[in-house]
């Protein structure tokens, strides 16, 4: 009877410890580094912080800025240099800071994630995105190990630049323990599914390579900021895997450069490289440190016509087809518009009763458009080979639309393509074949069969698109009579 009454107590005993540690788990975590990393003193931290970001000067950069790069020393040795990115950041869009840190003081495998709560430091209580981190917990996998959090300083001395530069931003932190392709590879692919779409912004924290003479730290890290710039994932994955001392946090940055690649054509810009010697520290033992911005090149925006530019070449291809079937020479033509002598890729549809009647163009901008529209027009009423030649008595019957296309762009990832918005182009063993973004639309193609269409249009077998830098896609202003 006595181990019956027992039980039930030792199990709210169990109970009742499992959720204080939960509890702990999931509350706010007290600043274990401030005045030690960091000043403590709130007013002095926030000046200090002030000084380091109003001096820093810093260019925008031609495109989204993803993540940064950020090292995590003492704010006296690198807060000069991690303000730079902060500075970048600053009065940015950002709703939620995924910081990324090695483990520093507890060895495991993974990534945890905190999930609940908030990180306290003298400037007050970040407060945890607990949406984004229960979303990049189940997507990864990674849950949320205690010892990871407790003494880890690499996502800490991150905060206050992120309270000073994005005060209403909540945060993410991630430690990552060993750093391997595996883990590394796992985490990034949470970050692109459930990144994109969020006003979310990636922090890398890393310092550089650790402990060298000054003339051999700076020549090693001149290396690794090539390779960074390069974004040369393949040979950083080989050397963080194994160990080799370029930067503590390479895994973190790894995972951070593989997100920003999915995102688009990613560039890594530097914003200051320095050491720990310039900031007093010994010359014969010294840490590197760099703050550089992952961004995603900016786009050339669209081509854009006005209606009645759309208008005028529309009656300009009529006209040329119009004056090939009369004279059989191409129509001459000047124009004044500064636009209509911009090259161009183009293609000229033709469609009666609703039905194709031909389509012909230039993948690539070998003319100016004008000149491309003449001649595309001209060759889809006459050279197409799946129909006879236009009559001129037909032309009236017949519908024009005009497709002006941007430059390709190399398919890295099939999940880059949106139906309706973009074409495809396929170049392989000799062969080659096109189809306009409309045409997906048209006959209700979901994206697999846009890739097998593809690749019949140029008489490759269905799956031919599998093989890496063949596929490529563009967009395409399109608009008809």
């Amino acid at each position: 009877m006595k181990r019956q009454r027992w039980l039930p107590t030792i199990a709210r005993l169990i109970l009742f410890f499992f959720f204080l540690t939960s509890a702990q788990a999931q509350g706010v975590r007290k600043a274990v580094w401030a005045g030690q990393f960091y000043e403590a003193d709130p007013d002095r931290l926030s000046r200090l912080l002030d000084i380091f970001l109003d001096s820093a000067a810093v260019q925008p950069v031609s495109g989204e800025v993803v993540g940064i790069i950020s090292p995590h020393a003492g704010h006296v040795f690198s807060g000069r240099i991690a303000a730079f990115g902060y500075r970048l950041l600053r009065d940015q869009d950002v709703s939620t800071v995924v910081i990324i840190g090695p483990s520093h003081y507890y060895s495991f495998e993974g990534c945890s994630i905190y999930l609940k709560g908030g990180f306290a430091t003298p400037l007050g209580v970040a407060e945890i995105d607990e949406g984004i981190a229960r979303e990049l917990s189940r997507v990864s996998g990674f849950g949320y190990i205690p010892e990871a959090h407790q003494k880890e300083h690499s996502i800490e001395v991150q905060l206050p630049f992120i309270q000073k530069s994005l005060p209403r931003a909540r945060i993410v932190p991630v430690v990552m323990g060993f750093q391997t392709k595996r883990t590394i590879e796992a985490l990034e692919a949470a970050l692109s599914k459930v990144l994109p779409g969020k006003k979310a912004i990636v922090v890398a924290s890393t310092d550089m390579s650790h402990f060298l003479s000054k003339n051999e730290a700076n020549l090693m890290d001149s290396r690794t900021i090539e390779m960074l710039k390069a974004i040369d994932t393949k040979e950083l994955m080989r050397k963080v895997e194994r160990a080799e001392n370029i930067m503590c946090g390479g895994g973190p940055v790894l995972a951070l450069l593989l997100y920003a690649q999915k995102l688009g054509p990613a560039r890594v810009a530097v914003l200051n490289y320095g050491d720990s010697a310039a900031a007093g520290g010994p010359s014969d033992r010294v840490v590197g440190y760099l703050s550089a911005a992952v961004y995603i090149e900016k786009k050339a925006e669209l081509f854009s016509l006005t209606s009645e530019e759309k208008k005028e070449l529309l009656n300009l291809a009529r006209k040329a087809i119009e004056n090939y079937l009369e004279k059989g020479e191409l129509l001459t033509y000047n124009p004044l518009n500064p636009k209509f002598l911009e090259p161009k890729g183009g293609f000229v549809t033709l469609k009666e009763n609703g039905e194709l009647r031909g389509c012909i163009g230039f993948i690539e901008p070998l003319f100016p458009l004008y000149q491309t529209i003449i001649q595309a027009a001209v060759y889809a009423a006459t050279q197409d080979p799946r129909f006879a030649a236009v009559r001129k008595n037909e032309l009236s019957k017949v519908e024009i639309e005009i497709s002006i296309l941007s430059p390709l762009e190399s398919v890295k990832e099939v999940s880059e393509i949106k139906i309706g918005q973009h074409g495809l182009v396929i170049k392989q063993a000799g062969r080659s074949g096109l189809l306009l973004p409309q045409v997906a639309t048209e006959f209700g193609w979901d994206r697999k069969t846009f890739l097998q269409e593809i690749c019949r249009k140029a008489g490759l077998p269905e799956n031919a698109w599998k093989k890496p830098g063949s596929l490529y896609k563009f967009e395409a202003l399109v608009f008809h009579e």
